[in-house]
């Protein structure tokens, strides 16, 4: 961006955009513009930044993660890995009961 005026334009359009919740300017010249939010459309404000300033590209898209938010995670990992296992079922089976000679004749 070469001139203020661009600049506080291109700092508008990126703050009305869905998620936002903060814009900065950085970089050596002030031609760099951090935006931090929530679901933020990436590609869409990028395409709004190219028409109405010029030039624009994305350098880098991240996720910012709370501590808070993974400690929390943590904590329900480990409730999880502590569950019992129910007892297993038993199958019993039917007794065979065999006399002293089962060919012989029982009529007899």
């Amino acid at each position: 961006m070469h001139s203020d005026k661009c600049r506080t334009k291109a700092k508008k359009i990126a703050a009305t955009a869905c998620g936002v919740t903060s814009v900065a300017l950085d970089g050596a010249d002030k031609d760099q513009i951090v935006v931090v939010g929530e679901e933020v459309d990436s590609v869409k404000l990028a395409r709004s930044l190219r028409k109405k300033v010029g030039h624009a590209s994305l350098m880098s898209v991240e996720e910012e993660k709370d501590k808070e938010k993974e400690e929390e995670k943590e904590e329900k990992e480990e409730k999880e890995k502590f569950l019992c296992q129910p007892n297993p079922y038993y199958y019993y089976s039917q007794p065979v009961m065999l006399g002293p000679n089962p060919n012989s004749c029982t009529v007899m």
